[in-house]
């Protein structure tokens, strides 16, 4: 496995591995606009040439970032790839000197075996809630779980 910073020509990559969470909910619909001026902030593993891992790191501010869009093809999870997904996105926050690492997921256990802490939901900024939970078809009665994890 590898994991690579993608370039714009991989944005087709990136959305053959969220595609199946997208249509069920899981992960939020990114247009290739969206992914395109965001495209610095993914990670993308592959297996040879087969993308099977994405993941993002969204800034918020100066303290604050997001992983978003963590996604691993069901045909490779459990093999650890997530997990190294997330410590490099990890990794890349400690680089920017991000001081909170927020996500919202179904994967509670996954996240806390990563040292993330759950949260209330209140305590995540506005600012995420009007940007991206509105877009949600879950929205407002979301079963995500926010977790934090201090760097």
């Amino acid at each position: 496995m590898r994991i690579v910073k993608p370039t714009l020509k991989d944005i087709f990559d990136i959305k053959r591995v969220v595609e199946p969470y997208v249509k069920e909910g899981i992960i939020l619909n990114r247009d290739d606009d969206e992914i395109a001026q965001n495209i610095r902030s993914y990670l993308l593993a592959y297996n040879q040439n087969t993308p099977i891992g994405v993941g993002a790191l969204h800034i918020y501010s100066t303290y604050l970032a997001e992983i978003r869009s963590l996604a691993v093809d069901r045909a490779y999870q459990n093999k650890g790839v997530g997990r190294e997904i997330v410590n490099e996105l990890l990794k890349e926050a400690k680089k920017l000197d991000v001081k909170e690492v927020l996500v919202l997921t179904y994967k509670k256990e996954f996240f806390e075996k990563l040292g993330f802490i759950e949260i209330g939901k209140e305590a995540i900024p506005d600012k995420k809630i009007w940007a991206d939970c509105i877009k949600c078809k879950f929205f407002p009665n979301c079963n995500e779980v926010a977790l934090l994890k201090r760097l």
